[in-house]
């Protein structure tokens, strides 16, 4: 509670020195209940969640307001999890999360809440990493699983840092970003990389012939149906046109002046001339290398080459390459637009009026120098998810703008974006079951 008294310009540290003013400022929040951003979360698809009522009960009935529930993995206290570089610097971002504003326009943190020392007492263990291996007995950190497309989508720091001393100057360390490389390793770059201050030495971007295929104009992929011939037979057609959408990647990754070597995930349905295709048009188009691995069939083996290209691509790296998308001290909507014109590829934003009150607001609060953690489809380059390939010409809706200034980014919805996922039109629940003999579960997977 210190800090709030801090915060306040109350230098004193004894409540009986407090003056009556000045115990009225420090149990006075004055919250206005408009302004509330905290959500509740929860780790299950509930698409009527989305938006709830709460307050209704009698005892509630003069706090009653609108508010909405996030996946776990898109909450701040995740994203802090994973971003924080220990526990001391846990404790300050848990307390600089912002829940809402007062009447008078000034944020609200959980230090002002009180309940900082709570919240770091229920992580203190979540902080130290999974320590896993492989089938093959390598060594793996799980850590932490912030959503990309709507959370920054890294594992965490603490593990990078206790892999990289693990693994010594001259070893090599593999952290996922996830979905896509559009939004999982642009936040990597933006976000991750200007926390940490680590930087990598190559891109591993991956892809598989039947994405190319889907974004060349393959029929839909719908979950429970089998998957149409098209992905299961050759079709250099398909292939080549879907390769636009992994050159606008490696494009993309190339500007952040990092070398980019493609992973061609096998299936076994491939042919070998689809990957001679894809290994073509990526390194003509600036990749590295790109290589066939086939660790899914034949573990580590499989994934051999793939190493070598990755270990003659760091070593062929010069780290004073690297650089980032933006400048912190550009405006908000400014961070947007970079993002959304260089990364996606769209003529402009359009930030609607819900987005630009939010804006305005976090920038009075000075919040206006954090990155942006764009919160989009994983399915498409632009916020769309029906737009494959590489789409052109289109403008990006900006619907509204979170902020989680614990975490240290304001994250805008783009489009549809949803927080909280729904189930499917066939969920996976159908094929689930037990064998009351056996006691053996099928359909997980």
């Amino acid at each position: 509670m210190f800090r709030r008294l801090e915060k306040l310009g109350i230098n004193k540290t004894d409540p009986s020195d407090l003056t009556p003013e000045e115990v009225s400022k420090f149990v006075r929040l004055d919250i206005d209940p408009a302004t509330i951003t905290w959500q509740r979360v929860l780790d299950t698809n509930d698409r009527f969640l989305r938006r709830v009522k709460v307050g209704c009960g009698s005892a509630e009935s003069a706090f009653e307001r609108e508010t909405g529930f996030d996946i776990a993995v898109a909450s701040e206290i995740m994203a802090i999890l994973a971003l924080s570089n220990d526990l001391a610097d846990m404790r300050l971002r848990l307390g600089r999360m912002v829940v809402a504003s007062s009447r008078a326009g000034e944020p609200v943190t959980a230090d002002d809440l009180g309940v900082t020392g709570a919240l770091v007492t229920l992580m203190r263990d979540a902080i130290e990493p999974n320590l896993m291996q492989t089938l093959q007995g390598t060594p793996v950190f799980v850590h932490a699983g912030p959503f990309a497309n709507i959370a920054h989508g890294n594992s965490s720091i603490v593990a990078d840092r206790i892999a990289l001393r693990l693994a010594g100057k001259e070893g090599f360390v593999v952290t996922e970003a996830g979905f896509g490389a559009d939004i999982g390793m642009e936040k990597f770059f933006n976000i991750k990389c200007r926390t940490s201050g680590l930087t990598p030495n190559c891109v591993v971007l991956v892809a598989t012939v039947r994405a190319l295929k889907m974004h060349g104009g393959g029929p839909d992929v719908v979950p429970g149906r089998p998957l149409p011939d098209a992905y299961l037979t050759e079709d250099l057609d398909l292939v080549e046109k879907g390769c636009a959408n992994l050159v606008a990647h490696v494009a993309n990754a190339r500007k952040f002046g990092v070398p980019v070597v493609v992973a061609i995930n096998s299936f076994s349905s491939d042919t070998e001339a689809e990957h001679n295709l894809i290994r073509r048009l990526a390194v003509a188009n600036g990749a590295a290398d790109a290589v066939v691995a086939s660790h899914w069939a034949h573990g580590g083996k499989g994934a051999l080459a793939l190493a070598r290209a990755v270990e003659a691509a760091c070593q062929a790296h010069n780290p004073e390459d690297f650089r980032l998308l933006y400048d912190l001290d550009l405006s908000i909507e400014e961070k947007m637009r970079i993002v959304c014109t260089q990364m996606y590829g769209a003529a402009d934003i359009e930030i609607l009026p819900q987005a630009a009150e939010k804006i305005a607001r976090f920038e009075r609060q000075g919040f206006g120098s954090l990155p942006v953690c764009m919160a989009k489809t994983h399915l498409s380059l632009s916020h769309d998810p029906t737009l494959r390939g590489v789409p052109t010409g289109f403008t990006v809706p900006i619907r509204d703008v979170r902020a989680s200034v614990g975490a240290g980014f304001l994250y805008p919805l783009l489009g549809a974006m949803p927080t909280i996922p729904g189930l499917p039109t066939r969920p996976c629940y159908y094929d689930i079951d037990v064998d009351p003999e056996t006691g053996e579960i099928s359909g997980l997977f």
